[in-house]
């Protein structure tokens, strides 16, 4: 069971990490507030985007890695 969790907390950590560095970093927040940018047709359907399905996944994987870890550091297995 331990080595079975070790297993799947080193896949889970190999995806975090490729899935961290794929998202795009949000330099433009002040500049499209101040300018007015933010409404535009991208902007009012992100949810719906490829971005947002990765922020959703990156969530996920990351509360499991912890939970993982924390299960793995427990004396319980």
């Amino acid at each position: 069971m331990k080595t079975a969790l070790i297993i799947v907390f080193l896949i889970i950590s190999l995806a975090l990490t490729v899935l961290v560095l794929m998202q795009e970093g949000k330099e433009n927040g002040l500049t499209s507030t101040l300018t007015g940018q933010a409404d535009s047709y991208w902007a009012k359907n992100k949810k719906h985007s490829k971005e947002a399905i990765t922020q959703k996944i990156t969530v996920v994987l990351a509360i499991l890695f912890f939970v993982i870890a924390i299960l793995l550091s427990s004396k319980w297995l």
